[in-house]
């Protein structure tokens, strides 16, 4: 198995794959949108327009796992994102991204990252996944590391 076999729902209910992103630069990131790190929408929308065209693709996968910080359902997370932070970048359907319902995605993720930036878990909400166009886990980046911090890891990968 490997991330592009992963089925994932876009936050207007259509099912997919990752597939469909192969060849591109991913970061894939558990979204709140009443969260103290919400304005980490600001960064993100900021790298998808930068590096778009080089085939970077933000991926926003919303979870309220983490205080009930995304009470909302997919299409009030969706209006909110797209008038507060104009966010273009593809969301998905809200998902659990810990636990024994955590998405599958999730479950790949935490525990194929590999060493030195394995955690184990997904300590909150905006946990950056950097993904490699061949679809290898580049790196796990904390909740409070600002979307601006990984440019120049994004940049060498495009």
């Amino acid at each position: 198995m490997n991330i592009y076999d992963i089925k994932v729902t876009t936050i207007d209910g259509k099912e997919t794959s990752l597939d469909l992103y192969k060849g591109n630069v991913l970061l894939i990131v558990n979204t709140a949108s009443a969260c103290g790190l919400t304005p980490h929408y600001k960064g993100l929308q900021q790298l998808y327009i930068s590096y778009q065209e080089q085939g970077l693709v933000v991926m926003g996968f919303p979870c309220n796992q983490f205080a009930g910080q995304e009470p909302g359902t997919d299409e009030e997370i969706q209006s909110f994102c797209e008038l507060n932070y104009q966010v273009t970048f593809p969301m998905f359907s809200k998902i659990d991204v810990k636990g024994e319902h955590a998405h599958p995605l999730y479950q790949y993720l935490v525990e194929n990252t590999p060493a030195p930036y394995k955690t184990g878990d997904i300590e909150w909400n905006f946990v950056k996944f950097l993904i490699d166009r061949d679809g290898n886990i580049v790196k796990q980046f904390s909740a409070r590391t600002e979307p601006a911090e990984l440019e120049e890891e994004i940049k060498q990968l495009l």
